[in-house]
């Protein structure tokens, strides 16, 4: 296929998949037109809740009418997935043809996979000038790819924790080494905090950020939220206050990202959103494999008339996050586990409590994933854990009785191969 051909091509101009430098990507945008220069863009950055701050930004500005062309990464089902433009995902052939332009123009230059489609997204956005751009820039932003904007409308910078530590020097991989990573790099425009796991982890985020020119707005602070009865949530902020329908994402930590999404877009008073847009957008939302209940399908035709849920949570912070959705349900829950060989799995499943059952599965055709035997010996210590070979036996082997939850968690790419198995 040609597609799979110039994406394996892409892979072979480096000799690693991550190199922490803007200066590829740069001479290559250079080569390009700088097209990253004219866009006008609201960036996404921090650990967890990136994919959903964006697709809350995503669905208020569609119920404005105000295309956008969108980048995140990485994909759940299809690398077309990163390619938003006009609010559609990009076809195969549209991408094979933006993708040979930026080859022929890079000419074999040394360049990573994900600096090829970087440079590739803001390319394709030149036929769409006037859309807002929304993108996330994560690992560290200083030397992600996409931080190379030398101006944009606001960051965004959601929940921030530990998580890709083996990517610091030993004596920091710590969360402070991380919000300076994240954080250190950002453009003088706007900046909006999320809410973040403690006190002392904004307070970090403050005093990174304090020579930072930019006008900034932090939750609990500048704008809030609380909870109300019958599905409801009221958002207040210096603009006066919302009731909103909660999102069908699910789970607390949507109403964060939900919030973050509403105080960018009120800030940005240009772009002249209405209550109405945000109360429409924000019931819309939809972000694949984040607490994603799977209501047909293979898998799902296994557990029958229990419910089944998949999320991508990887990291201690998504780890609290979904086991804070998890004990708000009244019953039993069977919890199925595949991570990256990289991840603090101890961590990770640290925040597990009142678990029926915990099976351990390998993700499939993933060699930078740690193998489900291997986790099997990890969790000993926490869990009465088991080990299975694939998903289909774990599932078959659950004491699912009536009412009964099951999640399959831990990782982007295990949740990827599940929603194509499904």
């Amino acid at each position: 296929m040609k597609l799979q051909k110039i994406l394996s091509n892409f892979q072979k101009l480096h000799p690693k998949e991550i190199d922490l430098s803007l200066d590829r990507i740069k001479t290559l945008c250079e080569k390009l037109g700088n097209p990253q220069n004219n866009i006008k863009c609201i960036q996404v950055c921090g650990t967890n809740g990136k994919g959903s701050t964006i697709s809350f930004l995503h669905s208020i500005l569609k119920e404005a009418k105000i295309k956008c062309n969108v980048y995140t990464s990485p994909h759940v089902r299809s690398i077309n997935e990163r390619f938003i433009y006009n609010d559609e995902i990009i076809s195969d052939d549209e991408l094979v043809e933006l993708l040979e332009e930026v080859e022929d123009i890079n000419d074999g230059q040394p360049l990573t996979y994900f600096e090829a489609l970087t440079a590739a997204f803001f390319y394709g956005c030149r036929k769409y000038k006037d859309n807002i751009v929304l993108a996330e820039f994560g690992l560290f932003g200083r030397g992600d790819a996409v931080n190379i904007l030398n101006k944009n409308l606001c960051n965004i910078v959601t929940s921030i924790s530990e998580d890709h530590l083996d990517w610091l020097p030993e004596n920091e991989r710590n969360i402070e080494r991380i919000i300076f990573e994240k954080t250190s790099s950002l453009l003088d425009s706007i900046i909006i905090v999320a809410k973040q796991s403690s006190k002392e982890i904004t307070e970090s985020i403050k005093k990174n950020i304090s020579k930072n020119k930019a006008n900034k707005y932090f939750f609990n602070e500048d704008y809030n939220f609380v909870m109300k009865e019958n599905d409801f949530f009221y958002y207040e902020d210096k603009y006066g206050g919302l009731k909103i329908p909660k999102p069908s994402m699910k789970g607390q930590f949507q109403l964060e990202n939900a919030s973050s999404a509403i105080a960018s877009l009120r800030v940005l008073e240009s772009l002249n959103i209405k209550d109405q847009h945000i109360i429409n957008g924000v019931k819309k939302a939809y972000n694949s494999a984040r607490l994603e209940e799977i209501k047909s399908g293979k898998l799902k035709n296994l557990v029958k008339d229990n419910t089944l849920i998949i999320d991508s949570s990887h990291n201690p912070g998504g780890s609290k996050s979904l086991n804070d959705y998890l004990q708000t349900l009244n019953c039993n829950k069977h919890v199925i586990i595949g991570m990256m060989e990289n991840k603090d799995h101890k961590k990770y499943i640290s925040y597990f409590k009142d678990i029926s059952s915990m099976t351990v599965i390998d993700i499939p055709g993933n060699s930078n994933a740690i193998k489900g035997k291997d986790l099997e010996r990890k969790f000993k210590d926490i869990f009465n854990v088991s080990y299975k070979e694939n998903i289909e036996i774990a599932i078959k082997s659950l004491p699912i009785k009536k009412n009964d939850i099951v999640v399959i968690t831990g990782s982007l790419y295990l949740a990827s191969e599940m929603l194509k198995l499904n």
